[in-house]
């Protein structure tokens, strides 16, 4: 018989493990494009960033083993898992955890992008609520939803003017 701390840990292990795996990734597209000519625009929000997502996994880790696990929620879960993918496959080489732009090349315009301006954040924001709620945790969902709200709100108008500034709108990459 499973231990009913197993469940949760293992949906944690797989996620903080995700999240580990993406970083050196992150870091060598980052390395990659700023040595491409690229810029990094607004880093001063970046630990904001980081301060959210670590403390909603630690949070994670800390309140959610041996709680029941809502399986439909957990399938939602899933489905921003493949479109997280989804986001990261049609960036290729130019994502990143920062704000990094090649000026002058064209804004990736195939895949999610054609749907939605920013569909990596709404994936991010949908994790961040999501997954506490498969543990049954509303309040931990709320709390890091406006938090990330908050930071994202920064984020996002300093990449747009980044965009703006070093892109042209006619141009478009289709992966």
């Amino acid at each position: 018989m499973t231990h009913p701390l197993w469940p949760a840990i293992a949906i944690l292990a797989f996620v903080t493990l995700q999240r580990l795996l993406e970083l050196p990734l992150a870091r060598a597209n980052t390395q990659r494009l700023l040595a491409a000519g690229a810029k990094e625009f607004a880093p001063g929000h970046y630990p904001l960033i980081v301060a959210v997502h670590a403390s909603w996994l630690a949070t994670l880790w800390w309140l959610t083993p041996g709680r029941p696990i809502s399986v439909p929620l957990l399938l939602l879960f899933g489905l921003l898992q493949v479109a997280r993918i989804w986001v990261l496959r049609t960036l290729g080489p130019r994502w990143t955890t920062r704000i990094i732009v090649l000026p002058g090349k064209p804004l990736v315009l195939g895949g999610p992008y054609r749907f939605v301006k920013h569909p990596n954040y709404i994936v991010v924001a949908g994790e961040l609520a999501v997954l506490p709620l498969v543990f049954g945790l509303p309040v931990v969902a709320l709390v890091f939803t406006v938090l990330n709200g908050l930071v994202l709100a920064i984020r996002i108008r300093a990449e747009d003017r980044a965009l703006a500034e070093s892109a042209s709108p006619l141009q478009s990459l289709q992966p």
